[in-house]
């Protein structure tokens, strides 16, 4: 592989990063009502696990209420427990044998603090990430330098292609994480 792909894949690697955080902050709850709030259920519907959204339609037709208007109203009851089963989660849905509806209480002060460092926590998951792929990547052009395959001025012009790509993902990162905690913080 040419030191020229390894900063590509290196690129690459750092927008997926970027993109696993958003995803992951996505999931944690502000206080408003969103449906990527319940991804991470898992409902037991004919006799296997499914995913949520495979087995009914998920909305939030006002900022504290969710609505899950299942496929097949048998499955009614298995989303209900699913969602009161979820312990990260903390929700009491209740059911009209159509649809299930989900209050989504208003965070208190210590929770909010509580999800801004988790806020936190995926930050540091991503930097973690990133690190790894840069190290990965430097070493990679520094291999190249030592067998000659590059010279000494190219693997530095990598090298920085590499660093320039990795702080510009992390800035994007930290505006993410603080565009989060503002919104967790946000009564």
């Amino acid at each position: 592989m040419s030191p020229q792909q390894v900063v590509e894949q290196a690129k690459t690697k750092f927008h997926n990063a970027s993109e696993h955080l958003k995803s992951e902050l996505a999931k944690l709850r502000t206080g408003r009502a969103t449906a990527s709030m319940l991804d991470s259920v898992t409902v037991m519907a004919y006799g296997t696990p499914m995913p949520l959204n495979q087995v009914a339609n998920v909305s939030a037709p006002e900022a504290q209420l969710l609505q899950i208007t299942p496929f097949d109203p048998n499955n009614i009851q298995a989303i209900s427990n699913a969602i009161r089963d979820n312990q990260t989660l903390g929700l009491n849905p209740s059911d009209d044998g159509r649809v299930v509806r989900v209050p989504i209480p208003a965070l208190t002060e210590e929770r909010r603090r509580e999800i801004s460092k988790q806020v936190g926590t995926k930050l540091e998951d991503c930097m973690i990430s990133m690190r790894g792929i840069r190290h990965d990547a430097l070493d990679t052009i520094d291999k190249a330098k030592k067998d000659k395959e590059i010279g000494e001025d190219d693997a530095k012009r990598f090298a920085a292609q590499v660093d320039e790509a990795m702080n510009k993902t992390r800035v994007e990162a930290d505006q993410m994480a603080k565009a989060k905690e503002q919104e967790i913080m946000t009564v």
